[in-house]
């Protein structure tokens, strides 16, 4: 796996950044050196993205992209950390989350996937047979010269639709960038097959959302968001108990890339209002064990 690091020598806490679908750790670099001052930042390239090893074998399942995310960490020495997923990688930091709870200290999910069943139709339309064909023979017809010019041309367009921000156009122009490396347009495909199918996500992480009991939880969004609806986040903010929603007015699905430096105050500002959680193995067994209860008895009552 490859990673992008700041901030080793800051003597703060760690946090594990983890990005979407057909992206890589480059989209962090916008709040790495200001968050690296407060943290020990490592952003992550997933498997089957950016330069890390992209094999056409490989498990893209996401207990797998959070057993690798748990095996870099503990090779690098790190132990407990704050994980932040953005799309995708939100459902990533869920499942890590779930699977390794002694190693999280606290949860921040941007515009995080998993909290719902709509998604965009161009997402749903990967999980289509033949999808990695077509996203091969797009790429090999559009040469990035090209791809380049669409895309800085849509960005000066005043009709544009209001729901595509810069930071979305640029996201859009990044993935389809990745569409040329074979390895990656597999993993893509893979992958999304994984967590989707043709009405949506199949993976809807929010009836386990009460397993982050007692974990410091910060939910954000972009009002704007055209991928995943900004509905998600606000849902599963109800759901979690002392949890914190933050919205980006006009923001759309990358608001950490649109406003890098409120992103970062909000972070400096939750590790340092935050007790890290010292949840593990005998803690997630209550929980389970109380909500096996729980069903129980609503069971037995109807």
């Amino acid at each position: 796996m490859s990673f992008l690091e700041a901030g080793a020598d800051s003597g703060g806490p760690t946090v594990v950044l983890m990005h979407g679908l057909a992206s890589g750790s480059h989209m962090w670099e916008p709040v790495l050196p200001q968050l690296g001052q407060h943290a020990h930042v490592i952003a992550v390239d997933l498997l089957g993205h950016g330069a890390s090893a992209k094999p056409t074998s490989g498990d893209y399942s996401l207990g797998a992209y959070a057993a690798e995310v748990r095996d870099l960490l503990l090779v690098l020495g790190l132990d407990r950390s704050t994980v932040v997923g953005h799309s995708f990688g939100g459902g990533v930091a869920m499942q890590f989350a779930y699977q390794f709870p002694e190693l999280v200290e606290r949860v921040v999910l941007v515009s995080s996937g998993g909290l719902g069943a709509d998604v965009t139709p161009a997402l749903r339309a990967a999980t289509l047979p033949g999808a990695a064909v077509v996203l091969q023979t797009a790429a090999a017809l559009t040469p990035r010269w090209l791809a380049r010019l669409t895309h800085q041309t849509a960005r000066l367009m005043p009709g544009r639709p209001a729901a595509l921000s810069g930071a979305d156009l640029d996201g859009l122009a990044t993935a389809f960038t990745s569409f040329t490396d074979g390895g990656a347009r597999d993993a893509f495909v893979q992958t999304v097959r994984g967590a989707l199918n043709g009405a949506g996500q199949r993976l809807e992480g929010t009836d386990r959302l009460y397993l982050l009991d007692g974990v410091p939880v910060m939910l954000i969004a972009g009002s704007r968001d055209p991928v995943i609806p900004a509905a998600h986040t606000r849902a599963a903010h109800t759901l979690i108990p002392g949890s914190r929603l933050e919205v980006f007015d006009r923001a759309g699905h990358f608001p950490h890339v649109e406003d890098p430096h409120r992103f970062t105050a909000l972070m400096r500002e939750f590790l340092a209002a935050t007790t890290p959680a010292q949840t593990g193995q005998e803690s997630l067994r209550r929980q389970l064990q109380d909500a096996s209860t729980e069903h129980t008895e609503n069971h037995d009552t109807g």
